[in-house]
């Protein structure tokens, strides 16, 4: 570490010049598009699901790799920005991993298939992996020290904003052009970010050092969450740990981890600094936003696939019912961002995770006869947590950390976090299968055939002019769907309950003594 350390120092004062005035504002436009496009692409495809999956002759359930494949890409490929970054240098690196997004955006559009689209979608997670630490850092360095929070602010907004425009966006171009549309968008949005970022950020290039790569390291990582995603996403499908190929993919992925962390920490060039997990704001504060992350979009998934399945709801209006937590996520990040080097971040994050909560514990109380500006209501308000999430626990995670570490922080909190984020994803819809299916069974227990209730139901449906089997087929979707609905609430209840208990580990981490620059407190831990 010591020998990373001595080696970047001579170079820090040219990149951390802060940029003013236009060069400031397209800067920070650039870098902001480029993130946006990226978290957008994470979340535009939730309302699409229905559409993908029927499109190309599969269930919701598989359509739901469409999601996941991108994110344990994502997550795989994020962890090399730090060796890529010295190996390429920060801007060359940001501005080709943007460029070759387009092209596999473009590439996902084409998809006749749902393996070619899972296959595409892979490729567009492993180019867009140092898009976002790349993006933090680069703005970092546009502005000065003092300003910091608001930089964070502004970055975070993006990353607020992209998942509620997505499922608005996303639905809207489903209903009304085809859903290959909701990837072509990011074309025009690319070259734009790639283009100002190149022409702003080319004479900030960073140090450029050849070290080598951690080859074995590397297949680890993918080997072990590759293990442990798949496991996840065919679990429900391979009736879990009956099946042969579940139990092995579980083997691998235990053994292939603990093999990849004692590696990791004895070898020279790691993929992955896990040595940062040695700093205690560090460790608890991407451990803490990591389960939030997936918490949280896990529920972002399954409230769409609920309102479309089983409420009615088209594209479009589910991704209306989704789009106002925008609102208060808006208003509120710059006054978070200011304030965040005043007030003690670990307040912010607490009062966040009493608002998902809260949240939660509203929609846990869904029926099928919620309206719409009911479930509305915690939208607005999730907002607000949302702003409060965020910028306090990045600030407390990078807190105390030199600048040439700080691409290698960033890549490892962002990898935790999108992993977490896609684990989330796959754990929320099997448990809402599971549980829906429990609720299924102790429904239907009272409707044998003969049973005075299913007798006088179905000829109501008969003078209603249905068959006996039309009627089964019509009280089995009714039953199907409060069954999914009472799932969908076990699952916001339960969510609540542990954004509750994760407020404890908040309170595990440091109150950061300055927090205008994450430099300032290089040696102060």
């Amino acid at each position: 570490m010591s020998d990373a350390t001595s080696a970047a120092a001579p170079p820090p004062p040219a990149p951390l010049n802060p940029l003013a005035g236009t060069a400031l504002v397209l800067g920070t436009l650039s870098l902001s598009l480029a993130t946006f496009m990226n978290v957008l692409d994470s979340s535009i495809a939730n309302v699409s699901l229905p559409a993908i999956a029927g499109d190309l002759g599969v269930s919701p359930n598989q359509g739901t790799w469409v999601i996941t494949s991108f994110g344990v890409a994502n997550a795989i490929s994020v962890p090399l920005t730090g060796w890529l970054t010295q190996r390429f240098g920060a801007v060359r690196l940001f501005t080709m991993s943007v460029l070759l997004f387009v092209l596999t955006s473009w590439l996902c559009g084409f998809a006749m298939s749902l393996e070619m689209l899972i296959a595409c979608r892979v490729l567009q997670g492993l180019v867009a992996g140092p898009m976002i630490p790349l993006s933090q850092t680069l703005l970092l360095s546009s502005y000065p020290p003092s300003k910091a929070g608001t930089a964070l602010a502004l970055w975070g907004m993006t990353t607020l904003v992209a998942p509620v425009v997505g499922p608005l966006l996303g639905g809207w171009i489903t209903d009304n052009v085809s859903w290959p549309w909701i990837f072509y968008i990011n074309v025009p949005v690319g070259l734009i970010a790639a283009g100002l970022t190149w022409s702003i950020y080319r004479k900030r290039e960073t140090v450029i050092r050849k070290l080598p790569i951690d080859s074995v390291g590397l297949a680890l990582l993918v080997l072990w969450v590759a293990a442990l995603q798949v496991m996840l996403d065919k679990g429900k499908e391979e009736s879990w740990f009956e099946s042969e190929m579940i139990v092995i993919l579980g083997v691998i992925a235990l053994v292939g981890f603990a093999v990849f962390v004692v590696w990791e920490l004895t070898d020279k060039h790691p993929v992955v600094d896990l040595r940062l997990f040695g700093r205690r704001n560090f460790l608890f504060g991407v451990v803490t936003l990591s389960i939030a992350y997936g918490l949280f979009f896990g529920n972002v998934v399954l409230l769409p696939l609920w309102l479309q399945q089983y409420m009615g709801y088209t594209a479009t209006t589910a991704g209306m019912a989704l789009a106002p937590v925008g609102i208060l996520a808006i208003l509120m990040s710059p006054i978070v961002g200011k304030n965040v080097s005043r007030v003690d971040p670990r307040w912010m994050g607490s009062l966040a995770f009493i608002g998902f909560a809260l949240v939660l514990w509203m929609r846990s109380n869904f029926t099928t006869q919620t309206d719409f500006a009911s479930i509305m209501v915690p939208t607005i308000l999730q907002g607000a947590a949302m702003a409060l999430f965020f910028i306090p626990l990045t600030t407390i995670a990078l807190s105390g950390l030199t600048p040439d570490r700080m691409p290698a922080a960033a890549g490892l909190s962002n990898f935790v976090r999108i992993t977490a984020g896609a684990m989330g994803t796959s754990i929320a819809t099997t448990l809402w299968e599971s549980r829906a299916a429990l609720h299924h069974a102790h429904m239907t227990e009272r409707l044998a055939v003969g049973d005075p209730v299913t007798t006088d139901m179905l000829a109501k449906l008969a003078a209603a002019g249905l068959s006996p089997e039309q009627g089964l087929l019509q009280v089995n979707r009714l039953i199907d769907q409060q069954a999914f609905t009472r799932a969908a609430d076990d699952i916001f209840l339960g969510s609540a309950v542990l954004f509750l208990c994760l407020i404890t580990m908040i309170w595990l981490t440091k109150r950061p003594a300055r927090l205008g620059a994450p430099a300032d407190a290089g040696g102060a831990h």
